[in-house]
């Protein structure tokens, strides 16, 4: 369950969009409402960092974002997100948030949409995204690279664990991308 702050009725609509197409290929389904938590996504789009310290009682909902955000603004960084792990190592809940300066503004919403929601959907390695986007343009329009897609599903195949560490957990997602 997704909620977005900070953008308007027309583009909340396409970045719930790029969410629940990249939630489909898990295998899944946008709800309402998370039961437990009610939201398990929440993204928050802003201009300056210092909008995130305004907002009431975020540092209860995602730790030690009050000491982060001085060091996002020093680093002159565009996006911060923070997850959440039940027991078995599964995303229970993520935080973004995106400081849209000049360069991100340019993105268009569909792209930025599908971009966030493959960063959340798997928890993965610290820049992995760094060298080469998950996103490929196809006839003028972004789409999942393939293999970040059959990746995606495979590792939403219900018969493996939520989370594993080991290597040869690799080696089953690898069979299941075909």
């Amino acid at each position: 369950m997704p909620v977005v702050f900070g953008v308007d009725d027309a583009t909340l609509a396409v970045v719930k969009g790029g969410i629940e197409a990249v939630v489909a290929l898990a295998g899944h389904s946008l709800a309402e409402t998370d039961p437990e938590q009610g939201a398990n996504l929440m993204i928050f789009f802003v201009r300056d960092w210092d909008e995130v310290l305004a907002v009431p009682d975020l540092p209860r909902l995602v730790e030690g974002i009050d000491a982060r955000v001085p060091r996002l603004r020093a680093e002159g960084a565009t996006r911060y997100a923070q997850m959440r792990f039940d027991a078995d190592g599964a995303i229970r809940a993520a935080f973004v948030f995106l400081r849209v300066d000049a360069a991100l503004a340019r993105i268009p919403a569909e792209d930025l949409a599908l971009m966030q929601a493959v960063q959340v959907i798997l928890a993965w390695a610290e820049g992995a995204w760094r060298d080469q986007s998950p996103l490929a343009m196809a006839k003028g329009v972004a789409v999942l690279r393939p293999e970040v897609a059959a990746l995606i599903r495979a590792a939403y195949d219900r018969r493996l664990p939520a989370a594993a560490s080991d290597a040869s957990h690799a080696l089953r997602l690898a069979a299941r991308m075909g």
